[in-house]
């Protein structure tokens, strides 16, 4: 949802009408599971996605969510305190903003949109879950993991509060395998593979070229320095698979072949889009030997400024 409600801080291009339009698409097709957060156009997301659900009272629908940290800084940082990013009065705050912006009166998944695994025993956090459960205003909680960071939230998952883990998992993408996703299975954890197209690249319209509006949020994501090393990343990529291989339909089902990911929120701002996503689910597992390929090409890196 966060390409579909545009915005501040998000991507440029987006319109209320295509937005609903591939919405109502994907529900038709199937798609049962949409991720959002109250930043995503604070609010807007959300309300679009609340639209599109009371046009389908029939079908079961399940919607995530996150609360912002207060800082409004992402991702958090080692030091931060929990107190100041999610005090208790802060998220019940945001729960209730995104029950009203959805017009729902119980939340499938609230995820905390930052996380520090320092934060794992303190018990304002827990209490106010606790809280929230028991009064039927959410059925699971969920941690949305910083980026390239999959280890931070080890201890965290241990204390048997957490339902769900929303982690960057792609082709590039490799290092939840190592820890993250073999405890999520130990534990009955499930795992939400995000940015499966890498921000875009693994669809291949990257080029050393693009260009951004002010504003959008990939300008500041895909400055030279990583613009240059994803291209080249993505040629590589590219020259070593098979030559009718569609890169996209590729990046996905690598995400679906992987038994221990529950599902996977690829962007669907049109309806193209949301085809050619929703067919990768109707074409089975990738076969080993191009699997055995892919994980040739991990890319292991370290947050920096730029990473967000």
């Amino acid at each position: 949802m966060w390409g579909v409600a545009g915005g501040e801080g998000g991507w440029t291009g987006s319109s209320d009408v295509s937005g609903m339009a591939a919405l109502e698409h994907s529900i038709q097709l199937g798609c049962n599971f949409f991720d959002t957060a109250w930043i995503y156009g604070r609010g807007h997301s959300e309300k679009m996605l609340g639209e599109a659900l009371r046009n389908h009272p029939g079908k079961t629908l399940y919607v995530a969510t996150k609360v912002p940290p207060k800082n409004r800084e992402w991702p958090s940082h080692r030091g931060d305190r929990l107190d100041q990013i999610f005090p208790p009065d802060h998220i019940e705050e945001y729960v209730e903003k995104s029950l009203q912006s959805l017009g729902l009166a119980s939340l499938d998944l609230l995820q905390f949109h930052v996380w520090e695994d320092a934060w794992a025993h303190d018990e304002s956090w827990i209490r106010v879950v606790d809280d929230l459960k028991r009064q039927r205003l959410i059925r699971g909680i969920g941690i949305s993991v910083n980026r390239w960071e999959p280890t931070n939230v080890l201890d965290t998952l241990k204390t048997g509060m957490i339902d769900a883990v929303q982690v960057i998992y792609n082709v590039f993408d490799q290092a939840p395998d190592d820890e993250l996703l073999p405890l999520c299975r130990e534990l009955d954890i499930a795992v939400i593979a995000r940015v499966p197209f890498d921000e875009g690249s693994l669809t291949g319209n990257l080029t050393i070229d693009s260009t951004w509006p002010a504003g959008d949020w990939r300008s500041s994501y895909f400055v030279p320095e990583n613009l240059a090393a994803t291209v080249a990343r993505v040629e590589s990529l590219r020259r070593a698979l098979p030559a009718d291989t569609q890169l996209s339909d590729v990046a996905l089902r690598f995400i679906l072949s992987n038994d221990n990911v529950a599902t996977t929120i690829p962007g669907m701002r049109s309806i193209p889009h949301v085809e050619a996503n929703m067919a990768c689910s109707d074409k089975g597992k990738i076969e080993p030997a191009l699997m055995t390929l892919l994980r040739q090409h991990r890319w292991d890196r370290e947050p920096t400024a730029w990473s967000q």
